[in-house]
């Protein structure tokens, strides 16, 4: 049984709509990341899961019972919020315990227990008697985390949780996330619109666009094999580069038409590499496709570097050693590793699956 599912879920506005028809399964313990660019539809999905939106259309279950209607409290799931949502007045102790105090049938002992206990795991026992203003950021993000481990619901929901703190933070608390997850077997569903939180913190990620969904499935296999171009263009970081197919290519045209049928040879197809993908060379090797261009910048990384070709019109990301022999305006060839080529659909942007 999945600990959510949505069946056919939207959502309708007067104007537009801003999911249209949604489905997708969370298993439990899974951490499940909703990713996309801002108004897919993403967090609005998040809000019809906790009951803060009213559905349109569909079902929606939590542990196999149907709550599509369900008033917040009835659906045994927490939230953590963008902006930690914690009240200003009360001690970080009475943050954590306030809810089960006024809700829950648990006594004062009990409520204690859940609050030491999840304060040990947040590392913020010796922060138990502050308030929210002397805590740093990631302190107030480990208190709204807090708050929600300590009433054990079925589901844990984070809206962008870690978009309020500096780089160095971030990191660091996408670690403890990770940690916790692994510790707790917890379920959850996270929303975020940056790829690199999505690569490395969820089990599943769900890539979503103008309200659908256009991809399910485990991060490096999203990577690898994107069923589209936006999904192709929106995971990775650098995103991937896309390539004409030149008319003068006449023996890669040949192998394109063996390998992909005469649907990759029109002319809006479009073939994707990511940077790591490409290699450089003085001159064209056996390769049945590559390009020629000339280096526009090379940005080096320390163990690596990046290099800007400019091939026709195109610009094109390249990885590669960061002590690489490249000079501005110096002519290079780029040849493809053929095992990686992805070809997308012009009109459609659809990937079209190989015949060889």
């Amino acid at each position: 049984m999945s600990a959510i599912s949505l069946q056919g879920i939207t959502k309708r506005y007067p104007d537009h709509v801003a999911v249209d028809r949604l489905d997708l399964d969370v298993q439990a313990g899974e951490f499940m990341v909703l990713v996309g660019p801002s108004g897919c539809g993403k967090s609005t999905t998040l809000r019809m899961i906790a009951g803060l939106e009213d559905i349109s259309e569909g079902r929606l279950l939590i542990g196999g019972r149907d709550v599509t209607h369900a008033e917040p409290h009835e659906r045994d799931i927490a939230m953590v919020f963008q902006s930690y949502a914690l009240y200003p007045h009360m001690t970080v102790y009475m943050n954590m315990a306030f809810g089960l105090l006024r809700t829950s049938k648990l006594s004062r002992d009990e409520v204690d227990q859940r609050v030491q206990e999840a304060a040990r795991r947040l590392q913020i026992t010796e922060l138990l008697q502050r308030r929210p203003n002397e805590l740093s950021g990631g302190q107030r993000q480990r208190v709204a985390i807090g708050r929600a481990l300590v009433r054990k619901p079925k589901v844990f929901l984070f809206d962008e949780p870690l978009s309020n703190l500096d780089a160095k933070l971030r990191t660091h608390m996408r670690g403890e996330l990770e940690r916790l997850h692994a510790e707790l077997g917890i379920t959850i569903v996270y929303v975020t619109h940056d790829q690199v939180e999505a690569m490395t913190l969820g089990t599943r990620i769900a890539v979503m666009d103008k309200g659908h969904l256009r991809q399910v499935g485990a991060p490096m296999d999203v990577y690898r094999h994107p069923a589209n171009r936006f999904v192709a263009s929106f995971i990775g970081s650098p995103e991937m580069n896309f390539l004409p197919v030149p008319d003068s290519m006449a023996s890669g045209r040949a192998w394109l038409s063996d390998h992909y049928g005469n649907a990759a040879l029109q002319p809006d197809t479009v073939l994707g590499l990511r940077p790591e993908e490409l290699t450089l060379s003085r001159m064209a090797g056996a390769s049945a496709l590559s390009w020629s261009g000339v280096v526009q910048r090379v940005e080096r990384l320390g163990a690596e570097a990046y290099a800007q070709i400019r091939v026709g019109n195109a610009d094109v990301l390249v990885r590669t050693e960061a002590d690489a022999s490249l000079e501005i305006h110096q002519p290079i060839v780029l040849t493809p590793a053929l095992s990686r080529l992805r070809v997308f659909d012009g009109p459609s942007g659809a990937l079209l699956a190989a015949q060889g």
